[in-house]
């Protein structure tokens, strides 16, 4: 019992440090990538444009009927059949960065969609063009209803890296694989960093619900 406990104790702040420098940059990096991306496809997707809306259509499609380990299995190990060799890391950024696109371009679809067609018409009555429009008035407005799913997408990648220690990216769920190998006490460091995910997790939802509440004084104003 003392033996596992200090064991918890010697490899909680590796596992932390892990999460830290390793799960939340990732999540970040690509997150931040997958948004630009979805943002793109969002407004492919309510195009006129019958071509870019249907290769939108197209790419949520294959996004969201694949699994994510697919998905970077075949950045990884199946791009250097074609001649591209990937590193675990940008292999990882890559195919969780396509992913979120793919889940977060409806979320902006349907917050764009959600602002009122005044919007655009007063836009268009003080001489604005369709892309300042957009920019000044309509993005900011479906940037708030779109914070809470978009939170929940983030809080869901940073568990979602965890897939990337199936190709030797150094991150907080790797760590604990290490040291269970070394240590042999594999239920004890999987429930440790399953604990350590939690803390992440909640930690990370207290700042989206400050956010949410900032957002709802500032729309009530």
């Amino acid at each position: 019992m003392n033996d596992g406990l200090q064991l918890f104790l010697d490899s909680l702040w590796p596992i932390v440090w892990g999460g830290l420098s390793g799960t939340i940059p990732l999540a970040l990096a690509s997150f931040v990538i997958g948004l630009v991306i979805a943002l793109g496809v969002a407004l492919a997707r309510i195009s006129k444009n019958r071509v870019l809306s249907g290769i939108a259509r197209f790419y949520i499609s294959v996004i969201r009927g694949t699994p994510l380990l697919v998905q970077l299995f075949v950045i990884f190990y199946g791009m250097p059949a074609v001649g591209v060799v990937l590193d675990p890391w940008p292999s990882a950024i890559i195919a969780f960065s396509l992913n979120v696109g793919g889940y977060a371009a409806e979320v902006i679809r349907a917050a764009i969609l959600s602002v009122p067609k005044g919007q655009w018409e007063a836009g268009y009555t003080i001489g604005m063009s369709s892309g300042r429009t957009l920019r000044r008035i309509i993005l900011p407005q479906a940037a708030r209803v779109s914070v809470p799913p978009l939170s929940n997408t983030f809080i869901s990648l940073v568990k979602d890296t965890s897939l990337a220690s199936l190709i030797l990216v150094t991150e907080l769920f790797r760590v604990s694989e290490q040291i269970a190998a070394f240590s042999q006490e594999f239920m004890l460091l999987y429930l440790e960093a399953a604990l350590v995910y939690w803390v992440f997790c909640l930690a990370l939802s207290a700042g989206q619900n400050r956010i949410e509440r900032r957002l709802d004084r500032y729309v009530a104003a």
